[in-house]
């Protein structure tokens, strides 16, 4: 087998385990997700699992990272259907709130991402979050949309409100009523950044 073709061998069994892993982890959870199931599934063996990401953890973590990327790309979807770039703004955040609904985004991102891998403000993921709403805000206090504010401190602070509005969902006894509690919360507290 060439370098090459072991490459790309690798890249496939990297791709089939986050596959397998993330149905398995979105209906079992986490912890109940069984490696042994979840590697014969896909003709695979532990050592496989081991190699590519060192632990179950480890498989999390790449599970994590490709949901909440797809989260992202979907609030950025949604956000990019709305005129000005402000209602952008607060579109995506409300868009990433919203995902807290959607039950493999529950359990994988926002139950058992933070109770298994710790502070997902520390997640890279979350971190390039973080640097996409950095550069928006910076734009809107250039524009003179946004108060003369430190782009970092805001972006921190939106983030982690959208992020927390989430997980305060996902943790609810019922998610559906506390949805829009912290969708009005949220686009207060945003709201509070612009220029009146």
């Amino acid at each position: 087998m060439t370098a090459r073709r072991r490459v790309e061998k690798m890249e496939e069994n990297r791709a089939k385990l986050i596959t397998a892993a993330r149905k398995a982890f979105a209906e079992k959870g986490f912890a109940a997700a069984s490696m042994d199931e979840l590697t014969a599934s896909v003709g695979l063996t532990r050592g496989a699992l081991y190699h590519n990401f060192g632990d179950k953890k480890g498989l999390l973590a790449a599970v994590v990272e490709q949901v909440d990327g797809e989260m992202a790309q979907r609030a950025k979807a949604e956000a990019a259907a709305v005129g000005e770039d402000w209602e952008k703004l607060l579109a995506e955040g409300i868009a990433y709130i919203r995902m807290a609904l959607d039950p493999e985004v529950r359990r994988i991102v926002l139950l058992d991402g933070p109770a298994f891998l710790g502070d997902p403000s520390q997640w890279p993921s979350q971190n390039s979050c973080l640097d996409a709403t950095r550069q928006n805000i910076t734009t809107l206090i250039e524009r003179g949309v946004l108060q003369s504010v430190d782009a970092d401190a805001a972006a921190h602070l939106l983030n982690g409100a959208a992020l927390n509005a989430a997980l305060w969902i996902a943790a609810s006894d019922d998610p559906e009523k506390t949805l829009p509690k912290m969708i009005n919360a949220f686009t207060l507290l945003a709201s509070g950044l612009r220029n009146s």
